[in-house]
């Protein structure tokens, strides 16, 4: 059984974590985060396949690839991001001075910073935030943290569960920021995510890729992915079960719990997407490969025109039959159907005479099913994503300033 439990990244045994405002933002909101476990964790990363990189994120792909990490320093505001041979040296300063204050190795440091792309980070404003941090850290402080990573989101995104493993009692927390830029494989997207489980380093990577698949890259707001997006876990092994070390009911257990953790973050990032006032779940049933299925649905989700009709409360299911055929999945227009929450607004690919009032009626809630039904196969996929409002193009429109 899965227990929902207050603390965010801190819940877990055995971690901190601090959030301070240290001028990267003009709003002097918190605009630096520390989170670290007590001593040296099993750590695994899922990273944004965009060729384009932020430096920060070099130096954590960099630095993970020994598999343990302590502590994650991450700043927004800024995305320290296409800016030479100084951008990666400051990545690496901002690594290098956490290590110090924290007594550790600079390669268990992981670095993430997220806001605009091409302006050098204000150095000595992050080292005084960074010092501020680290003196701050607390088993209290993953709210701020949560706070601290925050770029244009509305609200912050965390959960912590409790649930059993070998008879123990464990934890996982997390947190996450994401609201525009958003589309698999990653989005403009950083999440950390904590665990006292005690697990094997190969079955931590393998869960974590395993879970994200269907979760964290299975959310589009606006089908941009940027250069800084992540998702790493770390694992300090302080509950006090015996250890996972194979795929068995016990890892089945985790990764459960994993995946509810991933699945809660990444329907709060849809829902609160740039401008966003409702979620949209779409999902493709009856193809014939999951390749196709994927495709349906990632088409429908970016599609301006869809969101646009969901957004204007508009059952134009023709939009979603169109999407769906230049997905490049391959399926027979002849056999769809489609359905807007539960109504069937299209069979065998012919439009049908529904309740356009009814159709309203489902469009204004704050949530909406989107279903189409290939009738090919038995593979199936499924996307969430939110609608696209005028809001959208104001915020966009001047993110710079």
């Amino acid at each position: 059984m899965i227990n929902i439990i207050d603390g965010g990244v801190t819940a877990p045994k055995g971690f901190k974590a601090s959030g301070v405002p240290c001028g990267l933002k003009n709003n002097q909101k918190k605009d630096l985060a520390v989170v670290c476990s007590n001593d040296i964790a099993v750590a695994a990363g899922v990273f944004t396949k965009n060729v384009v990189k932020g430096h920060s994120l070099q130096v954590t792909m960099d630095h993970i690839k020994s598999g343990y990490a302590q502590a994650l320093v991450i700043n927004s505001g800024n995305a320290n991001a296409c800016l030479g041979e100084q951008g990666y040296k400051d990545a690496k300063e901002m690594a290098s001075l956490t290590a110090q204050l924290l007594n550790c190795d600079t390669e268990n440091v992981l670095v993430g910073s997220t806001g605009v792309i091409g302006m050098p980070l204000n150095l000595p404003k992050v080292r005084s935030g960074i010092r501020t941090a680290v003196s701050g850290l607390s088993e209290e402080g993953g709210h701020d943290a949560a706070e601290a990573i925050m770029t244009t989101d509305l609200v912050s995104k965390e959960i912590a569960v409790e649930f059993e493993i070998q008879g123990e009692k464990v934890r996982i927390g997390a947190m996450a920021k994401g609201s525009g830029m958003i589309h698999p494989n990653m989005a403009t997207m950083i999440g950390v995510i904590t665990t006292d489980v005690n697990i094997s380093k190969g079955l931590l990577d393998r869960v974590l890729k395993e879970v994200i698949t269907h979760t964290f890259n299975r959310v589009s707001v606006d089908g941009d992915t940027s250069v800084c997006d992540m998702v790493v876990i770390l694992a300090n092994g302080e509950a006090d079960n015996e250890g996972i070390v194979k795929e068995n009911i016990e890892y089945s257990t985790f990764k459960s719990a994993l995946e509810y953790v991933c699945t809660y973050l990444s329907k709060m990032i849809a829902k609160d997407g740039e401008g966003a006032t409702k979620l949209i779940e779409v999902v493709a049933e009856g193809a014939l490969h999951a390749e196709d299925a994927y495709k349906v649905v990632s088409a429908i989700a970016k599609s301006p025109l869809v969101k646009t009709a969901i957004f204007g409360e508009d059952a134009n299911w023709g939009r979603i039959i169109t999407a769906a055929g230049y997905s490049g999945a391959d399926f027979d227009p002849n056999l769809v159907d489609i359905f807007i929450g539960d109504l069937m607004v299209c069979r065998n690919g012919t439009g049908l005479k529904f309740d356009e009032e009814k159709a309203k009626e489902i469009l204004k809630e704050n949530e909406v099913k989107i279903k189409i039904n290939l009738k090919r196969g038995t593979a199936s996929d499924r996307i969430w994503t939110c609608d696209f409002s005028y809001d959208y193009v104001k915020i966009n429109g001047s993110y710079r300033s």
